[in-house]
């Protein structure tokens, strides 16, 4: 079984904007763009989420999205319970951070080790949770 090395890993933020200037969006279903960048922070692509606007099932669309570009790591402010199901399939590690910090210094939070990785998912069908607050990880989107 081969393994990535850190130089090839493929990291996924969910984003407001398409460009590195933008922030951290707080819904991965309904982000606006998927950044793709690289462990050191350069951009390699960015991502229109065509599935924001579906009336059900955003989150699963834009796991499929994701997963289709070959990520290793989403970093989100909220996630879904089906989304997360489909990136757990995948082996794809989900990190939370807080919405709306610049894409900059969730890239950085990254490289230090400083974000909270999702590991521990409780799913909610009560509504969103664990974005925002001090649970963490996982919520409607």
């Amino acid at each position: 079984m081969s393994t990535k090395k850190d130089d090839e890993l493929k990291i996924c933020i969910s984003a407001t904007g398409d460009n590195l200037n933008a922030f951290l969006d707080p819904r991965f279903g309904r982000a606006m763009f998927f950044l793709i960048v690289n462990p050191e922070g350069k951009l390699i692509k960015a991502i229109k989420n065509t599935g924001k606007q579906a009336m059900r099932g955003a989150g699963v669309t834009a796991a499929q999205i994701v997963a289709d570009e070959g990520v290793d790591v989403i970093i989100t402010g909220n996630i879904g319970p089906n989304a997360a199901i489909v990136l757990g399939t995948s082996k794809i590690k989900i990190f939370v951070d807080i919405p709306e910090t610049p894409i900059l210094d969730v890239i950085k939070k990254y490289q230090e080790n400083k974000l909270q990785e999702a590991v521990d998912i409780k799913f909610s069908q009560s509504g969103p949770g664990l974005g925002r607050g001090g649970r963490r990880g996982v919520g409607q989107d």
